[in-house]
């Protein structure tokens, strides 16, 4: 009697034994390690297309494309914040009798790191870059016509540093009292006194050191709708502060379905060094759209809001 007592009880313990081991061993396979990286992309082809035949309105038969990608990387741990940004877009349309001109040209490249001092308040320092990919033509972009700019002709480049304001995923401001501005102008053909502010005939350069604000916020409308506004303004410290340049960029995504969808944008811009008027831009397009999301929010990130722990 006491031997089975004896092995009652060791073999109790040893079960007892055992199932901690495996709980522990569930626990730690349940861990999620914490992400930091926010990645959302979304990337389309727009196609547009009109034929006539004996029509007596008149037209002329064309087709055009549009492909664009937009990624916004987002790295958050701890005090640290660093948000990416890259816009591409091109476009061309072909129509009957007149040949093929460029619709959309952007390469836009931006980069910001913030430590944060306070809530949703971060000391800040970045760069981007602002540009486009082929050369454009006046007269509606026929390649025949005065060739009016090309790649990184201009190309803008901003550094600088300040602050930066981030409540949210779907809000950011960035002030900088402290920016340079640096204007590029590469192609030989367009190196000419008073293009984009060159001083002097073959000057392939031109540096400004002002003030620079930027803004970029998101909102969902409706349902599959969602609008992206980002705007920006530069006053050069060194000469004519009073000519600031503005651009405004609106765009507006509608999902028609998991891998259709229309896309819609708008972008207003002054720059007194290229054209004392106001310069505006709008394309409307609908085609195949891929968007990829790894679902990190900025609500899911507590572990970066250490204010919160306090």
């Amino acid at each position: 009697m006491k031997k089975l007592l004896v092995f009652s009880i060791l073999f109790f313990g040893l079960s007892t034994q055992a199932q901690v081991v495996i709980n522990d061993s569930v626990a730690v396979d349940t861990i999620k390690k914490p992400r930091h990286w926010s990645i959302n992309a979304n990337n389309s082809v727009m196609f547009n297309q009109a034929a006539f035949s004996n029509w007596v309105g008149g037209g002329a038969n064309n087709i055009g494309w549009l492909a664009s990608a937009n990624y916004n990387l987002v790295y958050e741990k701890g005090r640290n914040l660093w948000e990416n940004i890259i816009i591409m877009n091109y476009g061309q349309n072909t129509t009957k009798g007149v040949g093929t001109r460029k619709t959309q040209d952007v390469l836009n490249i931006s980069t910001n790191y913030g430590l944060q001092f306070s809530k949703s308040w971060y000391v800040s320092t970045g760069a981007s870059l602002l540009s486009q990919f082929s050369g454009g033509f006046d007269d509606g972009n026929n390649p025949e016509a005065n060739k009016i700019s090309n790649f990184m002709a201009p190309g803008y480049v901003n550094a600088g540093i300040g602050i930066t304001y981030r409540p949210s995923d779907n809000l950011t401001v960035t002030l900088r009292p402290i920016n340079g501005r640096f204007t590029f102008v590469l192609d030989k053909d367009l190196q000419l006194a008073g293009n984009y502010g060159l001083k002097a005939d073959g000057d392939f350069f031109l540096m400004q050191l002002g003030f620079l604000a930027s803004a970029i916020y998101k909102v969902k409308l409706m349902e599959n709708i969602e609008m992206t506004n980002t705007g920006s303004i530069f006053s050069n410290y060194l000469e004519n502060p009073d000519h600031m340049v503005l651009s405004y960029n609106m765009l507006l995504k509608m999902k028609i379905n998991k891998f259709v969808s229309s896309i819609v944008t708008l972008d207003l811009m002054y720059d007194h060094n290229q054209i004392q008027k106001t310069q505006l831009k709008q394309t409307l397009g609908i085609g195949f759209a891929y968007n990829l999301d790894n679902g990190v929010k900025r609500s899911n990130r507590k572990d970066s809001q250490w204010w919160q722990k306090k």
